[in-house]
């Protein structure tokens, strides 16, 4: 068997996952992404671990990243520099400045990606035997993409879809009409493009199909999972009382980023809807994002709403862990876009869920198949409020959602199955190679979906 114009032989990796290796050395995979740890949530973690894990399974991995800037889009200190080059785990990384908006929405957000995809386009890339490229940012892989198909002409090309970027688009209201059209038309070549795209849902595999007019044997599904490693025990009646919260009090923790995805306003006028009810709830808002200050100073003077500056891994399990509810909040409108991050976290730590977004959506779907939690219209207080007072008061209820997350997060969400099925859709792609006549076609007509569809 010849790769790329060299004879094979084969690895046999440390899960017993075999790999291909030429006889020069081991297969070289080249990962494109704007985000990458140090950065605790996201993207990030997933894409951190994924390169550590193709490393440990025998791949020679080098990513091209950006200096750490999220979610609080600011660049961290030690961040200036034109590229520095970083070693983690055995994994080369390779950091390159780029643009970094205070406010990224628009085109700001646009020039972000852009910044970056042009660095990460400009650099030299060597000889990967396989390049993968992890959207969002949607921007920067298709220009990825396209130097690719121009300088590596037979290197296959996996598209990891972390996020629909377009149906983000829509449904958080950033784009409509002419723009909406224009960008989908890029997301629909970039995925038409791609030797293989990976995505973390089968609604996405679905929505790719579908809304995109990509070849079904060209989806693959691999499942996020928890990035967070067991922590040794915690004591729960330290941990709330070093946060002060009473231990008669019903703790309702959100997670993650506070941009405009999550709604978070919702949970603002929950907490004072509590509040004026003398109601024995108090709301944590823990992390960061473009939305946090204006979210402050909305719930100023709200005595049972907190905010929570983003922690340490281990502390943020035992935070998690020591919560009554883990709740996901979704902007009203906000269906298919994204599978949020936070839920591997939330189901690890065995805290029920409690889930504000579309009954149809995603999310919805996914606490339901996890029978983890209890879901509440979007943007609806009364309902949110609702269903915290009852679970709340519920031991035994949550005590069962909670053993229940946890069970699906051990055998649904599993970091080694994942890094196992990415590895071998690797070899696979490595051991095939991309011939001309393999690639998607172009020139066939794609029945559209009208920009009207996408906002329904």
């Amino acid at each position: 068997m010849i790769v790329q114009g060299r004879p094979a032989t084969y690895l046999r990796a440390q899960d017993d996952t075999v790999v291909p290796m030429t006889s020069a050395r081991a297969p070289q995979v080249l990962v494109l992404g704007l985000n990458f740890p140090p950065e605790s949530t996201g993207i990030s973690p997933y894409t951190g671990a994924m390169a550590r894990g193709l490393h440990r399974n025998g791949f020679d991995t080098q990513v091209l990243t950006t200096h750490p800037h999220y979610p609080e889009w600011r660049t961290q200190p030690g961040g200036r520099q034109w590229h520095r080059r970083d070693d983690r785990d055995g994994v080369r990384v390779d950091r390159l400045r780029h643009y970094v908006p205070s406010s990224p929405r628009g085109i700001r957000r646009l020039i972000s990606e852009f910044s970056f995809g042009a660095r990460a386009t400009s650099r030299r890339w060597g000889r990967p035997d396989v390049i993968i490229t992890v959207s969002p940012a949607m921007i920067a892989s298709a220009m990825a993409v396209f130097r690719a198909r121009v300088t590596h002409p037979r290197t296959p090309v996996v598209v990891w879809v972390q996020d629909l970027y377009t149906l983000g688009l829509a449904e958080t209201g950033q784009a409509t009409g002419i723009a909406l059209a224009a960008m989908r038309a890029i997301e629909r070549w970039l995925l038409r493009s791609a030797d293989q795209v990976v995505v973390i849902h089968n609604r996405f595999a679905d929505r790719v199909v579908r809304d995109f007019g990509v070849e079904r044997r060209r989806v693959a599904v691999v499942r996020n999972w928890t990035h967070l490693s067991p922590t040794p025990g915690y004591d729960v009646g330290a941990v709330r009382a070093s946060h002060n919260w009473a231990q008669d009090d019903v703790v309702v923790l959100h997670a993650g980023n506070m941009g405009l995805k999550q709604g978070l306003d919702n949970v603002i006028e929950t907490a004072r809807l509590a509040s004026s009810r003398g109601e024995r709830v108090r709301f944590v808002l823990l992390g960061a994002g473009s939305e946090l200050e204006r979210l402050r100073a909305l719930g100023a003077g709200i005595p049972n709403l907190e905010f929570l500056s983003p922690v340490s891994d281990e502390e943020f399990t035992a935070t998690l862990g020591s919560a009554n509810i883990l709740l996901v909040n979704e902007r009203p409108g906000v269906a298919e876009m994204a599978v949020p991050s936070k839920l591997t976290s939330y189901f690890a730590s065995g805290r029920p869920v409690v889930a504000a977004t579309d009954l149809n959506g995603i999310t919805a779907d996914e606490v339901r198949a996890a029978d983890a939690g209890v879901v509440v219209p979007a943007g609806d207080p009364f309902a949110l409020l609702s269903a915290v007072l009852e679970l709340g008061s519920d031991e035994a209820e949550a005590f069962r959602l909670g053993n229940n997350a946890r069970l699906y997060r051990q055998t649904v969400l599993d970091e080694d199955t994942a890094i196992r099925s990415f590895s071998e859709i690797l070899g696979t792609l490595i051991q095939e190679g991309t011939a001309p006549q393999t690639r998607p076609d172009h020139t066939k007509p794609v029945e559209d979906t009208s920009t009207e569809e996408l906002l329904d």
